[in-house]
């Protein structure tokens, strides 16, 4: 039986492909650019290469660290769609003082 893929992105080709996820080969690049690619997870659905404002909100939540893997109820959990989404989870963090990564995958902001 084969291994299951998993999801890895290039932001700067705003690029997704699936492939095995390997522990002894744990840095993958970028076929089209050479640059590192990201694990994102295997509950990853990318966004059209033309949504930038979303390529955007990926960024970030990739860059906070903020992946999308398959928890033990089916899927990674609430993750914000748009900038404005993220701009108040930011500020709930800076007022609250609560980590910027668990703000971000927070449901509801107080």
């Amino acid at each position: 039986m084969g291994h299951a893929k998993t999801s890895y992105v290039c932001l700067p080709c705003r690029a997704s492909c699936k492939q095995p996820y390997d522990r002894d080969r744990p840095h993958r690049t970028c076929p089209r650019c050479a640059e590192p690619l990201i694990h994102v997870g295997s509950a990853f659905s990318a966004p059209p290469r033309r949504d930038t404002a979303a390529w955007r909100t990926l960024s970030v939540l990739l860059h906070a660290g903020v992946r999308f893997h398959k928890s033990c109820c089916g899927g990674p959990g609430y993750r914000p769609r748009t900038l404005r989404e993220i701009r108040e989870r930011m500020t709930y963090a800076r007022r609250t003082g609560e980590p910027f990564a668990r703000a971000l995958v927070r449901h509801d902001v107080p």
